[in-house]
């Protein structure tokens, strides 16, 4: 492996507290995810390692933060072991997943993945608390706002699905006791197999959240059907209610929502705005993401992306189950 990393000081204070030492056996650079961290593959003394450089911060971008709820989910075996983090320089290391695919190398069924997924997820739940940030939807608002402005959609082809949005938000209100330990952010890149079990990484947009945020995340990954949608419900919770059933399909929805407008405002404006939903599907998205054989580090893979979740939220949306789940929060 050869040495692919510029050993800055924040760097080598790193190394040395890790390992007592800034001599490497090889440094190869990965894919840093939408984050803009510079991530490396390390390998010290032979054993591998993944070394993390924050590159931008802002009040969400934030290491103080992202540092506390790595370091405690580590803690409770759900993140990789964290060898190092300094919030102040902005490094971290942690031991480094050999990643296996959830599409070929998974070994059992979906219904298997969507039980672990759920217990991984209820488990970190039940852990410490996390610092607050915002709420969620409070969130939510700020980047439709974004989005809406910068008008990279046509207003007529969004129109209908932020009128439903607007109810939605109306009636959904966070229970006090469902704010919990929340990760924010399960997208196909951030949940890891190694071949034996799941694994939680990528820790910037972790806060104290709704914990139907995370429950939403992975019955849009792997809940295809209302089987296993009652069946993640069942394994979280022991069983699935009316209530439960209802704030995790209107949750699905902002989930959708989430990630079509975070990935549409991280993308430069159209010279003619988009004039339609129609591109790839959704699952077959989600599949090329987890095989990194799509990359959304590229405009139109997140074009592309954006416009398979904002298909998805307008059809949950317009289905009858939305009135019906909001009438059942109410």
């Amino acid at each position: 492996m050869s040495l692919d990393l510029d050993i800055t000081p924040a760097v080598a204070r790193g190394l040395r507290s890790a390992f007592g030492t800034t001599d490497l056996d090889g440094a190869r650079a990965l894919g840093g995810g939408l984050s803009g961290a510079r991530i490396h593959k390390i390998r010290v003394g032979g054993v591998p390692y993944l070394l993390r450089v924050e590159a931008e911060r802002d009040a969400f971008r934030d290491p103080a933060r992202a540092y506390v709820c790595m370091q405690t989910a580590a803690q409770a075996f759900l993140a990789p072991r964290v060898r190092y983090a300094d919030a102040d320089d902005g490094v971290a290391i942690m031991d480094f997943i050999d990643e296996k695919s959830l599409t070929f190398d998974y070994h059992g069924s979906r219904e298997n993945l969507v039980v672990e997924a759920a217990q991984t997820v209820r488990a970190l739940h039940a852990g410490p608390a996390f610092p607050p940030l915002v709420d969620y939807l409070d969130g939510m608002d700020a980047l439709i706002a974004i989005f809406r402005e910068r008008g990279l959609f046509a207003a007529g082809v969004t129109e209908k699905l932020f009128e439903f949005y607007r109810r939605l938000r109306a009636g959904y209100r966070t229970d006090p006791a469902d704010l919990v330990a929340s990760h924010n952010d399960l997208n196909p890149r951030n949940i890891l197999f190694d071949g034996q079990r799941l694994w939680l990484v990528d820790w910037e947009s972790a806060f104290q959240a709704d914990r139907y945020v995370d429950l939403a995340c992975i019955a849009n990954l792997f809940a295809h059907t209302d089987g296993e949608e009652e069946l993640l419900l069942r394994t979280y919770h022991g069983q699935a209610d009316e209530i439960a059933r209802a704030r995790l399909y209107l949750m699905r929805q902002v989930n959708h929502l989430f990630y079509a407008v975070g990935l549409s405002n991280s993308v430069a404006e159209a010279k003619t705005p988009i004039a339609t939903l129609d591109g790839p599907d959704l699952a077959q998205l989600h599949t090329g993401v987890s095989l990194g054989e799509v990359d959304l580090a590229s405009a139109s893979a997140r074009l592309d992306y954006a416009r398979a979740r904002l298909a998805a939220a307008l059809q949950g949306l317009s289905a009858p189950r939305f009135e019906q789940a909001l009438a059942a929060i109410g």
